[in-house]
């Protein structure tokens, strides 16, 4: 082998790095989590509804809530924020199988409970909660704002689940406004995620994670949600 035919191996041995620039991923996630969430716990807490008030969340709940949160989470993958790849993964998969099981009851191919008493929904929230509280674990991390939005999504689920597993409608309804509050703040996480991004600068605050704190106040720039070179969205 000369020397040229060397240097040529040489070269084409070194890594490359091929950017896919991303916006963060959690602003569409979080605004489906904080949309679909929000009216969802608002008929929960009887603001508004009737007998069919349930089917005609459906698309709202299954597509801003299901499908682009889902969608979120595969970016949030490619963001490599595991934290906002299992949340909106696991929320986006679980509305739209709320919208499915909506239209099943409605249909009548599953009977519809004749009260709160609905152990099988019930089993779902169980799982839900598991995952999210560890969700709420991770975030601390990353930041307080994220942490209070998933930690109120974790306290609803986990009542949800009990009052589905009990026939309690006392603590649906606490559930329901558990809900609210998650839907609020993952407005404000999502807001200042894209604010943030717009102006380049800090505009809202999220609040610091036990990572930022120790790396130092971020700097908002290039490189945000650029896959295997920068992890994370901020």
């Amino acid at each position: 082998m000369t020397y040229e035919e060397l240097q040529q191996v040489t070269v084409d041995a070194q890594p490359r790095v091929f950017l896919q620039p991303l916006a963060a991923p959690s602003i569409l996630g979080l605004y489906g989590l904080a949309g679909a969430t929000f009216m969802v716990a608002a008929q929960m807490v009887h603001w508004f509804g009737s007998s069919y008030t349930t089917l005609l969340l459906v698309p709202f709940a299954a597509i801003f809530g299901g499908l682009a949160q889902f969608l979120s989470g595969m970016w949030a993958y490619k963001a490599r924020d595991g934290v906002a790849t299992a949340v909106h993964g696991m929320w986006g998969a679980f509305w739209i199988a709320f919208g499915i099981l909506a239209l099943m009851l409605g249909s009548g191919r599953v009977p519809a409970p004749g009260s709160t008493l609905f152990p099988a929904l019930g089993y779902w929230f169980i799982v839900l909660a598991a995952i999210t509280w560890v969700c709420t674990a991770a975030a601390s991390a990353e930041s307080g704002s994220l942490v209070t939005t998933l930690a109120f999504l974790a306290g609803g689920s986990t009542l949800s689940a009990i009052a589905l597993l009990v026939g309690s409608d006392i603590l649906l309804m606490i559930a329901g406004y558990l809900f609210i509050i998650c839907a609020i703040v993952a407005w404000y996480t999502a807001s200042a995620l894209m604010l943030n991004e717009a102006y380049g600068r800090q505009v809202w605050p999220l609040g610091l994670g036990t990572r930022t704190r120790r790396a130092g106040t971020p700097t908002i720039g290039f490189g945000i949600g650029e896959p295997g070179v920068i992890r994370g969205q901020v």
